[in-house]
């Protein structure tokens, strides 16, 4: 049985590059006034961000194989009728109890992969793969966050954040100082309009990125998946 691939480019490079390539406008200026190093270090977090980025876009986030229709067909009799009864006979709710660690754990039966779903899989609708530990699907990075690739989606929002504030920091710094001697915010933005808009780039993104670095780190803190935080809440 065929499963969908979920391997795509990462749209997210994108809103990268740009926010790189417009940090261009201000790096001349700051390294004469400053010091040279701030393009090396614009350059580390920028490699290290696109690493990540490019981790998790082509990393399996842990997807379930399908049961073959070997297997399927013989689970499917497993449920329908157990016992060998009469017609008359209903069948259970698609779900199994296992004992895990002496702790009896419910698995539901995935109708599409013809599976019995491990604890904290779920099933991805974009993807149309089980995947486990399933965080969501980021369009972002054009795959599914999961058990095998979460610790790269981390590392890459958490690099992200670093970039974006330090690229802020970096053009906030610039217009600071152009417009000083008298010359005001009107002549430095006049003088550098790339830089101006970089600013209201960075204003908007670094905001996004940072609450979505905090939320991740509150998952880990409490060992929960988005999928998961998110059922509790609706529930």
């Amino acid at each position: 049985m065929e499963q969908r691939s979920i391997l795509k480019p990462p749209c997210s490079t994108i809103n990268v590059f740009l926010i790189e390539a417009l940090c261009g406008s201000s790096c001349p200026f700051l390294v004469k006034h400053l010091t040279s190093c701030i393009p090396a270090i614009g350059g580390v977090l920028f490699v290290f961000v696109i690493i990540s980025l490019l981790q998790t876009s082509f990393t399996d986030p842990g997807i379930l194989p399908r049961a073959t229709p070997e297997e399927a067909a013989d689970i499917e009799k497993q449920i329908d009728n157990p016992t060998g009864s009469s017609s008359s006979y209903r069948p259970p709710p698609r779900t199994k109890e296992v004992v895990i660690n002496q702790q009896v754990v419910k698995l539901k039966y995935c109708f599409t992969c013809k599976i019995f779903r491990p604890p904290r899989t779920s099933h991805c609708s974009l993807c149309d793969n089980c995947v486990e530990r399933f965080d969501h699907h980021c369009p972002w990075v054009g795959n599914c966050v999961g058990k095998r690739n979460y610790r790269f989606f981390y590392t890459f929002i958490i690099s992200l954040s670093f970039l974006t504030a330090f690229i802020f920091g970096c053009v906030t710094t610039h217009l600071t100082l152009r417009s000083q001697g008298g010359n005001g915010l009107v002549f430095a933005i006049q003088a550098s309009p790339a830089s101006a808009l970089e600013l209201v780039v960075c204003f908007f993104s670094v905001w996004s990125i940072l609450g979505l670095s905090g939320f991740h780190t509150y998952l880990v803190a409490t060992n929960l998946t988005t999928n998961e935080d998110v059922s509790v809440f609706l529930s």
